[in-house]
């Protein structure tokens, strides 16, 4: 039955191509190179940006200058220069012709007419505002300059030198020490400055990254007669050194050391602070040593030379390579000891592979562990279940803490010195924590408070080290901030923390940093037993400082109070000789009579050996005697001593001598043989 509707039939599917799933493609196993696998994860070595990329280069290049020199005991010599590279001479140097934009809406920095009228728009607008605000007479704020458009294409290159007057290189190794990514002369358990092992490995992968340019080595060590010279960079994917120039040239000067010279991409402008910042702090921890630092550019007006001079020639011992506690250790790492030990029994590698076990303690563990075990059993033949109980005794056992022998802290003599030299405070106080421990590690806590000072903000200014090396990326997560800025009472000490200016150095020195973090930028707040050392290590500084402050404030008061008493003293004089002269009178017309002493007095007022001058000399006498009386009572209530103490500090002499150190906490006596 016809019902109006359309007739049509059924509606037949479109036909079309049948999508049949994809097939997944196989997994294959590729692996990755150190060099690699750092150059996709910069971030991680401080190369997040150009910025931080140069200040990170820079960093490396100036530690590696001073455990270079400080390993031969050489007091060291830093020169660094960053040299700006502009666009021509970049393109010049890599062989690149510069070529003039065709078309100009291609590039990022191009300006639509749209929003080129946007932007003139709101010049005029803001023109307008500051003009009425100058007619009523309100404080405006100078407009900001507009900022040049600038593309992601246009970077800033930068030529980074370090020349240091250190051990240098043996030859045949230069090409490896920095084409070849986790090879090094620093690894082992002992005190380092270096957070990852990179050094300037990780300035040559940014280098390659970002401008492709090779780095250039030049080093000599001491009596050489020749000066190796290198220019090579690193195949990434093999992390293998590609050499492009490796020769020997003639030591004419006989010179030692290195010289290092970078091409990478980098930003002056954000980081400059930064850099400067760290190459002070450096100066502080390590006084003595020399830096010279320059920023050379083509604008003169902007290069900056800085100086920070030598003030001392006392140099902390070389950290030197200790063994491992068992408390530390992991199933891994005793797996790689039983691997690399050249002794045959149980009982000798227990011995000498580890701290603070002695023959007699090596026997009661061994006795411990079990009938499996024997003191004369070859340790290469211990299997899988015996080490992991081996491992599970070394967590269990009782150990003795490790001594800080092997550690190297700047001492407290050279963070003093560093301190004055560097920020002139009208206050300091230093404090050398003993060797403590936290997981097996020992560790050692400096630290120094100062009050004043030049280019010191008002408030708490931290300053942080990390074994000798200076901390300034993420401040606020640190130990030493937390505990400088909510565990210290400053009020008690006398300190104003808003107000006044306050300086708190604290360096931590171990085998092994704390470090929180991908960057290992901070300690972290975690670790009980570093928070209470340095806690413990600030208060201490602030009872030195406090017991200043006190003398300073008797000082003052002493002084208000003579001022108040001189102040009176002419008319009082005037009052008292008023009064004798007319007692005088009184006596001479026996009207009146006294006694013997007061007639004395009285006779020579009337002879005129009393005046008011000889009464005013008296009365400052007095006052003098007074005030005097009242300072030293006032210091003995307040513990404070009476003789003054004065900071000496001596010159060395000049020229090569044989000699002795003895260390103080406060000051080193050199004795000259």
């Amino acid at each position: 039955m016809d019902t109006g509707g359309s007739s049509e039939g059924p509606v037949e599917p479109k036909k079309g191509k049948s999508k049949t799933p994809r097939k997944a493609k196989e997994s294959v196993l590729k692996q990755k190179s150190p060099a690699e696998f750092f150059a996709e994860n910069k971030n991680i070595a401080g190369f997040d940006n150009p910025g931080k990329s140069l200040y990170t280069t820079v960093r490396e290049l100036v530690e590696n200058a001073l455990d270079s020199a400080e390993s031969i005991s050489e007091l060291p010599i830093v020169e660094v220069t960053i040299e700006e590279i502009g666009k021509s001479k970049f393109n010049s140097m890599i062989g690149l012709i510069d070529r003039e934009r065709i078309d100009e809406e291609l590039y990022d920095d191009f300006e639509t007419a749209k929003a080129r009228e946007k932007r003139l728009a709101k010049e005029a607008r803001d023109q307008e505002i500051l003009g009425k605000s100058v007619a009523l007479g309100k404080k405006v704020k100078e407009p900001s300059a507009q900022k040049s458009m600038k593309g992601r294409g246009e970077a800033s290159f930068f030529r980074v030198t370090c020349k240091d007057n250190g051990r240098g290189m043996p030859h045949d190794d230069i090409p490896n020490m920095f084409g070849r990514v986790l090879s090094g002369t620093k690894y082992g358990l002992k005190q380092t400055r270096g957070k990852f092992g990179l050094g300037a490995k990780m300035a040559l992968i940014w280098s390659k990254m970002s401008t492709g340019l090779p780095i250039e080595i030049s080093s000599s060590m001491r009596g050489q007669s020749y000066t190796s010279f290198c220019r090579l960079d690193i195949d990434i994917h093999r992390n293998v050194p590609h050499i492009h120039l490796h020769e020997k040239k003639e030591n004419k000067e006989g010179w030692h050391g290195a010289e290092i010279q970078v091409v990478i991409e980098g930003n002056w402008s954000t980081y400059r602070s930064k850099i400067l910042h760290y190459m002070r702090q450096m100066a502080v921890i390590t006084p003595y040593a020399q830096f010279l630092f320059k920023f050379v550019t083509d604008a003169a007006d902007k290069n900056v030379t800085i100086r920070f001079a030598r003030r001392t020639d006392v140099m902390p011992p070389v950290p030197s390579e200790t063994k491992h506690h068992p408390s530390a250790v992991d199933l891994l790492l005793i797996k790689r000891l039983i691997a690399e030990t050249s002794k045959q029994n149980l009982l000798q590698f227990l011995q000498h592979e580890f701290v603070n076990i002695g023959k007699i303690y090596a026997e009661r563990l061994i006795g411990e562990m079990g009938p499996d075990f024997s003191p004369k059993m070859a340790v290469k033949s211990l299997t899988s279940q015996q080490i992991v109980r081996i491992h599970q005794l070394f967590r269990q056992a009782k150990f003795d803490d490790p001594s800080g022998d092997c550690l190297s802290p700047a001492g407290e003599y050279n963070l003093r010195l560093g301190i004055i030299k560097e920020l002139h405070p009208d206050m300091v106080a230093t404090c050398s924590g003993s060797p403590q421990v936290f997981e097996g590690h020992p560790f050692i806590v400096e630290a120094g408070v100062s009050l004043g000072g030049k280019d010191v903000k008002q408030g708490l200014n931290i300053f942080r080290f990390a074994n000798r090396i200076p901390l300034l990326f993420e401040q606020g997560a640190d130990v030493v901030t937390r505990t400088a800025m909510k565990r210290i009472n400053w009020n008690s000490y006398k300190i104003n923390q808003t107000q006044d200016k306050i300086g708190v150095y604290v360096s931590i020195v171990s085998t092994k940093i704390p470090f929180k973090g991908t960057g290992k930028e901070y300690i972290g707040d975690d670790i009980s037993e570093i928070a209470s050392a340095v806690k413990t290590s600030i208060r201490q500084c602030c009872v030195q400082l406090k017991s200043k402050i006190v003398k300073k404030i008797q000082a003052r008061e002493q002084q208000e109070r003579k001022r108040n008493l001189s102040k009176y003293i002419p008319n009082a004089t005037g009052a008292i000789y008023d009064v004798l002269k007319e007692m005088a009178e009184l006596h001479s017309s026996k009207r009146k009579r006294y006694e013997e002493e007061d007639v004395e007095i009285l006779k020579k007022v009337s002879a005129r050996v009393i005046t008011a001058n000889t009464l005013q000399e008296k009365l400052a006498q007095h006052v003098e005697q007074v005030d005097y009386e009242m300072a030293v009572d006032y210091a003995t209530q307040s513990g404070v001593s009476e003789e003054p103490r004065e900071d000496s500090y001596i010159q060395a002499l000049e020229g090569a001598n044989q000699f002795v150190d003895f260390h103080s906490p406060i000051f080193v006596f050199r004795l000259f043989q």
